[in-house]
């Protein structure tokens, strides 16, 4: 019987970027799982300057994919979470420059349990991307405290794409370089 161990590193090595999705939409009691693993993630000081914007309707993520020139998966996803950072939450007072790191380690948290949930993800970056922020600024209609990091579009995977050996024991180090 494999242990809480073997399960995490098997999901970790597992875990895939899915740019293929089935037609089907997802239930929004999927993104709320989501979004409590993305809220589980660490951050500096915890100060969890983090806010996401759950979106499940087809002409929101149609509009965000036609200017989003590497999201077009966007048009076939079934949901899509949008991780920002709040700059109204600052780790001491003019200390908002580490909202970036927080918000990748939610990204993660929530690819990792998508496919825990049998789910496909794929991160897409929109930070430090002006033109990717601008325009979902717009679309989402974003007030000026909150930054776009990252558009994750979800959905049931199609099977199409498989997880990829990642590991190359070249790049460790031990004790010095």
């Amino acid at each position: 019987m494999s242990g809480p161990s073997e399960i995490v590193l098997e999901t970790i090595l597992k875990r895939r970027s899915v740019r293929n999705f089935t037609a089907q939409m997802l239930d929004p009691s999927l993104l709320m799982t989501l979004m409590k693993a993305a809220m589980a993630a660490p951050s500096a000081r915890n100060r969890q300057p983090w806010v996401f914007l759950a979106i499940t309707e087809r002409s929101v993520m149609d509009s965000l994919a036609e200017g989003l020139p590497y999201t077009k998966m966007l048009f076939k996803a079934g949901a899509a979470i949008v991780v920002c950072g709040d700059s109204t939450i600052e780790l001491q007072p003019g200390a908002t420059d580490l909202w970036y790191q927080d918000a990748a380690a939610a990204s993660q948290n929530i690819l990792l349990q998508a496919y825990a949930m049998g789910l496909g993800a794929v991160w897409s970056a929109l930070y430090p991307y002006e033109d990717r922020s601008a325009h979902v600024r717009k679309i989402l209609d974003l007030p000026a405290h909150i930054s776009p990091f990252s558009i994750i579009p979800l959905g049931y995977p199609t099977g199409e794409d498989l997880p990829k050996d990642k590991f190359k024991p070249e790049r460790i180090h031990w004790e010095k370089w």
